[in-house]
């Protein structure tokens, strides 16, 4: 496996941990919106790397 498949690997879990994390925290009842905030903003970041990886590894190719 290259690098760029375990980078993208890794961003998956990482954007599935966090998707787990908020989903706990908001479940809890009162919860530190500014926190949710963060995680929400590092899990759409995660997104768009993943979205960037994916296309390096295979791009479109129009003839």
């Amino acid at each position: 496996m290259g690098k760029l498949h375990q980078k993208l690997e890794a961003l998956k879990i990482e954007h599935r941990d966090l998707d787990y994390a908020i989903a706990t925290l908001t479940d809890r009842g009162p919860f530190d919106q500014v926190q949710v905030q963060r995680l929400k903003k590092r899990k759409l970041w995660l997104r768009d790397m993943i979205a960037k990886l994916e296309a390096e590894l295979h791009p479109d190719i129009i003839a």
